[in-house]
């Protein structure tokens, strides 16, 4: 049982905190509930900008890095569809230099012209290289898009295209700052060597003078259910063919999220999973095989991808996916199997929640969709679930009204 205390500030912070006596670090945590969701179909990618503009210096701090070397600490950031994560660990006896560094990027950032260009060139390479440039560099834009009609889901986080950040103003990217990166709208947790009434001190000594912002409700388009099977096929420069088949899921918060999740293990974790067994090792369909979810907030996408061995086509391997998908339909998980996948799922947990920093990273997403408490819970839900309700899951998802398939085809040398 991991012991969870709590403070909010006035202006709105959340602040979740874990001790942990054994480290003489600790991690905190910034989560801001902001992501690539949040943006304008016409200014794609300003979440990802910010992930980099957030490093470019602060209002009273021009160098953010310097300091937080000089007390011995590292940092990162990651962004989504749904949030921005910034993390900074420290020694103990230094921490509240993470906590003057990310209160002052905060309150607000060094919102200059050079900044600005400097990361918009950043990001514009880093588009370049990962999606244009790359061999199935644009299948995750591809995909999304075939499977989401309105959802802001259908863009990556870096963006639609190229232009939405070459383009951006210095009026725009204040704009988005102002309207999303405050304290009521972020989750501040903290972990490692230091108390909670140390925590609430430095917070409040901080955090607390910044004042709250006017964080608009979020009223994103829902994505109406899917009722026809949808298909693309395209050609790329790449060695193989590649396949994608997405279904549209639940979110996060939903019930069924588990059986997805286990569903996803049984079909492609591990060497003895379905898809690795029988359309790889058995058939040799596959030279690889993988099946995922996208674990996003909102309704997701479970995804089943691959490359197919050279002599098979695409729609051989289409249809041997499709055979796995009915035995999950039709014939109900054998307990072993079933308990096999719970108990590499909850060592999996124990795991990811031993690390002190990892440990801050999921508090604050638990406090996100819920409450951080319900990390304790997460075990049991997972154990709870049943060969009938994956079998149902499986039934009402797994049909060709629900899927999306992408046909990624290497062009042949001429």
């Amino acid at each position: 049982m991991i012991e969870i205390g709590r403070h909010t500030l006035d202006n709105g912070l959340r602040i979740v905190h874990s001790e942990d006596k054994t480290t003489q670090m600790v991690a905190l945590n910034l989560l801001y509930n902001v992501g690539a969701r949040d943006e304008h179909p016409d200014h794609t990618g300003f979440a990802h900008l910010f992930e980099h503009l957030m490093f470019g210096g602060s209002v009273n701090i021009p160098d953010y890095d310097s300091p937080l070397q000089q007390a011995g600490g590292e940092n990162n950031a990651w962004t989504n569809n749904d949030i921005t994560n910034y993390y900074i660990t420290l020694p103990r006896q230094n921490i509240e230099t993470a906590f003057w560094l990310e209160s002052d990027r905060m309150l607000s950032l060094a919102f200059t012209p050079r900044n600005l260009e400097v990361q918009r060139q950043v990001v514009s390479e880093e588009f370049k290289q990962r999606y244009l440039n790359q061999p199935y560099g644009d299948m995750g834009a591809l995909v999304r898009e075939l499977a989401y009609r309105v959802h802001p889901y259908q863009w990556c986080t870096i963006g639609k295209d190229i232009s939405h950040i070459t383009q951006a103003t210095l009026d725009e990217v204040k704009d988005f700052f102002f309207r999303f990166y405050a304290p009521n709208n972020a989750i501040l947790a903290v972990s490692g060597n230091i108390t909670l009434e140390e925590t609430i001190r430095l917070a409040e000594k901080w955090f607390g003078p910044i004042p709250q912002r006017d964080v608009r409700p979020r009223n994103l388009p829902q994505e109406p259910a899917q009722q026809e099977e949808r298909r693309l096929s395209v050609e790329r420069n790449v060695p193989a063919d590649a396949l994608s088949m997405t279904f549209h899921m639940v979110e996060r918060t939903h019930p069924d999220y588990y059986a997805f999740d286990m569903l996803s293990d049984i079909l492609s974790n591990g060497r003895s999973s379905r898809l690795v067994q029988h359309l790889v090792k058995e058939k040799a369909v596959f030279s690889t095989v993988d099946a995922y979810i996208s674990g996003s907030v909102e309704a997701g996408l479970f995804h089943i991808m691959g490359n197919p061995v050279p002599g098979i086509s695409l729609e051989q391997a289409e249809e041997a996916i499709r055979q796995e998908l009915e035995l999950l339909k039709n014939e109900p998980i054998a307990e072993e199997e079933l308990e096999k996948v719970k108990n590499k799922y909850e060592s999996n947990f124990i795991f990811a929640n031993i690390n002190y920093l990892d440990l801050a990273t999921n508090l604050a997403y638990f406090e996100l969709i819920g409450k951080a408490e319900d990390i304790n819970t997460e075990v049991d839900k997972y154990r709870a679930v049943s060969a009938s309700q994956i079998m149902r899951v499986a039934k009402e998802t797994f049909v060709r009204e629900n899927s999306s398939t992408l046909y990624y085809i290497a062009k042949k040398n001429t």
